[in-house]
């Protein structure tokens, strides 16, 4: 990995350590810290979207039927954003072998396939149900923060996606032995946290749409809407000015960055579509027929 030779000069100091494990075995079999991370991301997620459903007054086993279906399918998602959309030279370039496409313990889930690919099999389940997918996405929204804010952390395990060298005293110290330490760098070298970065960012975010909904009662899919714009800003950010880890370049920007700018725009445009639907549904409006 090159970096700006103007990197270079960075100086160093004490920051915030990296872990020195990743895993522990049991017996043949290996539990990654990276996995683990992900797992409670879903389980804090289940138990918040689970509660919100029972709030509403519906069955709590429907969140746990949606789950089995759009669990594996956002894995599924994640890790196909991250192969064919993140880095698909790593996988399939000159030297690279298609089969570590398969070694998910290693990092790389793209939370934009997750989103997509987990949405689709809520859809389908949802109308199995007779439900509308928009009252679990907006029960499900505050809980994919969460989730995302504790699977941040395997990140941290893996020494992985971290930002741009800095100075400042909560740098990342990242093993110069590690095969993601930059090329050309002292190995002293401290790394913007991104992973906390966006952890507290989804994290705030968790607080923000409790906070908004219990306000204002924000249905019929517009509190996911305004996760979308949420994740979306801060992950654009991060990513247009922190990043520097390999990532598919198109029009000299970070492919991240405009799928983030595609969420903030899809959740603004959804924000507004809907309720302004709402507004017309309280006024006693005819909608608008369709050509």
């Amino acid at each position: 990995m090159l970096l700006d030779p103007a990197l270079l000069s960075v100086p160093v100091h004490q920051g915030i350590p990296s872990p020195d494990w990743s895993g522990f075995s049991l017996g043949p079999l290996t539990v990654h810290a990276y996995a683990l991370c992900i797992l409670a991301g879903i389980a804090a997620a289940l138990w918040l979207t689970t509660r919100r459903w029972e709030a509403r007054g519906l069955d709590p086993d429907i969140v746990w039927d949606i789950a089995m279906w759009a669990v594996p399918a956002g894995i599924v998602g994640a890790r196909a954003y991250h192969v064919l959309i993140t880095d698909p030279a790593g996988y399939f370039g000159p030297g690279a072998d298609p089969l570590d496409a398969l070694k998910i313990w290693e990092g790389g889930l793209g939370i934009m396939g997750a989103v997509a690919f987990g949405a689709a099999a809520a859809w389908w389940v949802c109308r199995r149900h007779g439900l509308s997918l928009a009252v679990f996405a907006d029960a499900a929204a505050p809980g994919l923060l969460l989730a995302q804010a504790i699977g941040r952390w395997g990140n941290w395990f893996n020494q992985e996606l971290f930002g741009r060298p800095t100075t400042l005293p909560w740098g990342l110290e990242i093993d110069p032995t590690n095969a993601n330490f930059p090329d050309g760098l002292p190995a002293e070298t401290l790394f913007h946290p991104t992973f906390l970065y966006e952890s507290l960012w989804n994290l705030a975010g968790v607080v923000l749409l409790l906070a908004l909904d219990r306000r204002f009662r924000l249905d019929g899919g517009r509190l996911f809407a305004l996760y979308l714009v949420h994740y979306g800003l801060g992950r654009m950010l991060i990513e247009l000015f922190l990043r520097i880890d390999p990532s598919l370049i198109v029009l000299g920007l970070r492919v991240h960055v405009w799928t983030s700018l595609g969420l903030v725009l899809l959740g603004l445009v959804l924000f507004a579509a809907l309720t302004r639907r709402r507004r017309r549904a309280r006024a006693g409006e005819p909608a608008p027929t369709r050509a």
